[in-house]
């Protein structure tokens, strides 16, 4: 196991002020999660993107992506912003409200590629997607996400791309809004879970195009162990949803499907060597559906995460009507 060799993690959950706070060096980008949304902004000189997650009331948490380079640099790609130190790339975007968000995911997806290709951060190895109304309908009459998959889908195939590790997830307002993280050098292995169907393999009930992810993300090193990066994770086993309208057995599948996913024997399926448990995931952000079961599903994840997590619960719609629950996380 790698439990005793992981060190501080390069994500934090902050408050505002503890944000506030940091040495500007020291963080390649941030996220907002807070009561309002909008694009990318420039804030002490590096990416910052809002994203309306907290109802009002609710603190807001801000993910914190640090940095150990000695120089960062920045700079703006059809209206993404970015920060890059060497070897990792952040990036954020912001498609807004849309009458047609799958063309809107698929300009700015075929944008978010060129970057990385022009920059020389081929490795994109984790990603996040917000849309508000995910499972509302479009003026196509289709599901608002389902139309994000098709456009995104179609950068990904155009550009020749593999899937990374990937959430897609409800938001409150604001549209769609997007950020990802690539490496220059070092090597991602794309997991799958033997628990689950791949999600690119999911029958055609669920929409013209299937989501585009892997179940994780390892990222190799050279000194020790890498990186593990977790999908938003749900009650799901093989394709189906299981356990609808009990929140607590969903929490107990999602928490069993991501101990199975990063365990040591599907790392070595995918021929990645030790393994990792849930006491290991050194960031975890939660998504509840219904506001009543955040003390739940919060306690549960105490229950198995360590003591040392940074945790985050957002009470947000999930993928589908009847996931309950979300969860995902990172190593390192």
């Amino acid at each position: 196991m790698h439990s005793n060799t992981i060190t501080t993690s390069p994500c934090s959950l902050l408050t505002a002020a503890d944000f506030a706070g940091l040495a500007g060096d020291t963080v390649l980008g941030a996220v907002r999660h807070s009561t309002g949304a909008g694009p990318p902004r420039w804030e002490h000189g590096l990416p910052v993107l809002p994203l309306h997650m907290r109802r009002p009331g609710e603190h807001e948490v801000v993910e914190v992506w640090h940095t150990d380079g000695p120089v960062v640099r920045t700079g703006e790609h059809e209206g993404l912003l970015y920060a890059h130190d060497g070897e990792v790339l952040f990036c954020a975007g912001w498609i807004g409200p849309s009458a047609d968000c799958g063309e809107a995911a698929h300009r700015a997806y075929l944008a978010a590629f060129e970057l990385v290709e022009r920059l020389g951060y081929p490795n994109v190895f984790r990603m996040w997607n917000m849309l508000e109304g995910i499972t509302d309908r479009s003026a196509h009459g289709t599901e608002v996400y389902a139309d994000f998959r098709v456009g995104r889908g179609r950068a990904f195939d155009e550009r020749g791309r593999d899937m990374p590790a990937s959430t897609g997830i409800g938001a409150l307002g604001g549209g769609v809004a997007f950020y990802f993280l690539a490496h220059r050098t070092r090597a991602a292995v794309h997991l799958e879970n033997p628990l689950q169907r791949p999600a690119h393999a999911y029958p055609s009930r669920y929409g013209p195009r299937s989501p585009s992810f892997a179940r994780a993300t390892y990222l190799a090193s050279e000194h020790g162990p890498g990186s593990l990066y977790v999908s938003g994770t749900a009650s799901i086993l093989d394709h189906a949803t299981v356990a609808r309208g009990d929140v607590v057995r969903q929490c107990q599948v999602t928490l069993a499907n991501i101990a199975t996913l990063i365990g040591e024997d599907n790392l070595a399926r995918h021929g990645v060597d030790g393994g990792y448990r849930l006491h290991d995931l050194r960031t975890v952000k939660v998504y509840v559906k219904r506001p009543e079961d955040v003390p739940t599903v919060t306690r549960l994840c105490r229950d198995e995460f360590s003591r040392r997590a940074d945790i985050a619960v957002f009470t947000v719609d999930a993928c589908r009507p009847d996931l309950l629950v979300e969860i995902e996380g990172s190593t390192r």
